[in-house]
């Protein structure tokens, strides 16, 4: 019997929700100003969890995380590109945004951390590039995305005000946790459900807002359902790809085999933790937001699903028995 996902039916939940209730005037402001509200303190918490250790650990291994770092940030972005000549009645501009979008988030912490340990790779790489990925991701993403479409009509990033948000809104939250991680980050650590909880309540109610606003703005009307199946497979295709990628470039480069199974966790996943709080930021005010975050809410799902099946592979074939 196939066993739903609790926060896979809370996500589909907030859409069905918006789609019926979605908040508009007074409320809308307000679940805005919750959203801002829960995404700062996030990041403190996170701050407040994540060790330098962590942070700064495991930097000696520069071949591997050179080699992630490249394939998050570089190879992915330019996988992407050629969506942007597809019609617009196949792929809608604002879901064409997202997908570039998409392409230039960090790599996803837990899930990561979690099918590299289950895989039996090299977790403190896992941990240090997972984290470093979405340290230098908070400032990397907007750049990237001023550069990829400054010159499309699908839209453009006001990199001022994006940095300014990002570091009033995440960086300095982040880095006021940190300054207390010495007195709290055990008791943190020893209750890690506490803020995966926390994290995925403020996806929900981003989610919530996020297609509150396309809603009221006719979102269902412009995306027909042979666009959001297109954009399902294209998610499906990109993560095959970038899961070859990986495994053929860890191999061509000599990688050992718990290097190979980190790299490729680390180098495929997209952070829909850091994704979802940043689009907040970067598509402020954007009528077209639900849609622009449809890719990476799609992209979570689909990688976890095969992230799981590949995880069980790497460990059958390592030689430990199948959990």
């Amino acid at each position: 019997m196939i066993k739903l996902d609790p926060f896979l039916v809370l996500m589909i939940a907030a859409v069905a929700v918006a789609s019926v209730f979605p908040a508009t005037g007074q409320a809308a402001q307000i679940v805005d100003w919750l959203g801002t509200a829960g995404v700062m303190l996030l990041f403190f918490g996170h701050g407040a969890a994540l060790s330098r250790r962590a942070i700064l650990g495991g930097l000696k291994q520069w071949r591997f995380h050179g080699f992630v770092f490249t394939t998050t940030f570089i190879i992915f972005p330019l996988i992407v590109q050629p969506l942007r000549l597809l019609p617009n009645a196949l792929l809608p501009a604002d879901l064409s945004l997202g997908f570039i979008y998409l392409a230039v988030l960090p790599s996803a912490v837990s899930s990561s951390i979690a099918y590299t340990a289950l895989a039996k790779g090299n977790v403190p790489a896992a941990v240090c590039n997972s984290a470093g990925s979405n340290v230098f991701g908070l400032l990397l993403t907007p750049m990237l995305m001023a550069l990829f479409i400054s010159s499309t009509a699908a839209g453009s990033v006001e990199l001022d005000r994006v940095l300014g948000d990002v570091v009033f809104e995440l960086l300095l939250p982040f880095a006021a946790g940190q300054a207390i991680h010495g007195r709290v980050g055990g008791f943190l650590t020893a209750r890690k459900h506490w803020l995966d909880n926390y994290d995925q309540s403020v996806i929900v109610l981003i989610i919530y807002a996020a297609f509150s606003k396309s809603v009221t703005v006719g979102l269902w009307k412009v995306l027909p359902v042979e666009a959001l199946l297109f954009a399902a497979c294209l998610c499906t295709l990109l993560l095959l790809v970038v899961l070859a990628f990986t495994i053929h470039g860890s191999r061509l480069l000599g990688f050992r085999r718990e290097d190979e199974i980190a790299a490729v966790f680390c180098g495929s996943k997209k952070s829909l933790a850091s994704g979802l709080p940043l689009a907040q930021v970067i598509f402020a005010g954007s009528s077209g937001f639900g849609m622009i975050i449809l890719p990476i809410v799609l992209y979570n799902q689909i990688q976890i699903l095969i992230g799981a099946i590949l995880a069980r592979r790497y460990a059958t074939k390592a030689g430990f028995p199948e959990p």
